[in-house]
């Protein structure tokens, strides 16, 4: 997966943000719920697929009931490197403002089916463990850019 986007996007000469480099190698996929006050205050959801962060800007933060349902807008990729990016990105820039990780952790698919065939299916059902970010979730494409980052009860 690409990188191209999020490249194009940045002037790294006055952004303090990781331009990528590498893959990382590991069992267990990681995710990163980043606290993100650009235009306006957000967070924003990374879950690590083929060597990427897939990513989505989750207005309302994580849903915490099961059933809650919450807007995810698909952003461009980012690398992997970012999922311990925190700081400033100044004014000017592409995504301004200050930029915070609000909890990481892994993540397990709870599908069969691989994440990229998940993902290009439209449906994301995974189980995180993060400090705040625990439980079952799904993610849900329903139009364009936009899915539901929805809380679900996990299967057993």
């Amino acid at each position: 997966m690409s990188l191209a986007h999020y490249r194009k996007r940045r002037r790294f000469a006055e952004t303090p943000e990781p331009k990528g480099a590498k893959p990382r190698a590991a069992n267990a996929p990681i995710f990163v719920i980043q606290k993100h006050h650009a235009r306006s205050l957000h967070y924003d959801l990374r879950l690590e697929m083929r060597g990427v962060l897939k990513s989505w800007a989750v207005p309302k933060g994580p849903p915490k009931r099961i059933g809650e349902k919450h807007l995810a807008v698909l952003t461009e990729n980012h690398p992997i490197e970012y999922a311990k990016f925190e700081g400033i990105i100044p004014e000017g820039n592409y995504g301004a403002g200050k930029v915070e990780i609000w909890d990481s952790g892994t993540f397990e698919n709870l599908k069969t089916d691989s994440l990229t065939k998940c993902f290009k299916d439209g449906i994301i059902e995974f189980r995180a463990d993060g400090k705040r970010f625990k439980g079952a979730y799904a993610l849900v494409h329903f139009k364009e850019k936009n899915w539901l980052l929805i809380k679900i009860r996990q299967k057993r």
